[in-house]
């Protein structure tokens, strides 16, 4: 049975894995026996250093087609989108241009990145997963994220759209929803005393998560214990919705 979540021989993508989540999931896929490629704009010599056969690419995802060409001419198998931003602001003040920079990081580049993978694997004919991460605001309003929760809807509706495009082509397309996260997205909530009390009085588990908890997750989707896993966004928050 703990064959069916190794991940010798693969080959995998993770973006924005500098730190937090990515980082977390880098790692586990790692320990899997994955293959990793870290992706960032960001220096990934602390995610490395905790990467068994990880290397690191250069890329920017405020260009949302920052990975059309990063499949062609290499099997890469597993393709987690976890990139992110946040803007924080009243939704009547929030400007154009906070709305459009988490739109193309979060949303557009997700889907130009899917549609880049997913051509390579199929002029191979092989298989592929791909695991994208969405959030607790892709079913949820948030408070003064207005961009940030319109992107995570998105991925969500994008993850179902491209399974139902891609399952029958060898590709499995699901989403993480992480719940409250310590990482620095969640930071200037942490630290507020009033905001922080009443999110832990929500999750049923008694804490906040740890980016290590997505790990565990993100190997599954991502093996073969997740063949017929299609178009999933699976929770790991605690039990926040549950509530």
């Amino acid at each position: 049975m703990s064959d069916l979540f190794r991940l010798d021989g693969q080959t995998a993508l993770v973006t924005g894995a500098n730190t937090g989540i990515g980082q977390a999931i880098a790692v586990a896929l790692g320990q899997a026996g994955a293959q990793v490629i870290c992706a960032g704009r960001s220096s990934m010599e602390e995610t490395l250093a905790m990467v068994p056969n990880g290397s690191a690419l250069q890329l920017d995802f405020s260009d949302p087609m920052a990975a059309r060409d990063v499949f062609a001419g290499q099997k890469i198998d597993i393709l987690v989108n976890n990139a992110g931003i946040i803007r924080r602001n009243d939704s009547t003040e929030f400007s154009e241009a906070d709305w459009d920079d988490v739109m193309d990081v979060n949303l557009k580049a997700v889907f130009f990145t899917c549609q880049a993978f997913a051509k390579a694997v199929f002029a191979r004919k092989g298989r592929g997963r791909i695991v994208n991460v969405a959030s607790l605001l892709s079913f949820q309003g948030g408070v003064r994220v207005p961009s940030y929760t319109a992107s995570k809807h998105g991925v969500a509706g994008l993850t179902k759209l491209l399974a139902n495009e891609w399952a029958a082509k060898g590709i499995n397309v699901n989403a993480l929803a992480p719940g409250y996260i310590e990482t620095n997205n969640t930071e200037a909530l942490r630290v507020d005393a009033d905001r922080n009390r009443a999110i832990l009085e929500r999750i049923p588990a008694g804490r906040w998560g740890q980016a290590a908890d997505l790990g565990g997750a993100a190997v599954f989707l991502a093996s073969r214990a997740a063949d017929y896993v299609h178009g999933a966004v699976l929770n790991v928050d605690g039990g926040w919705l549950a509530r």
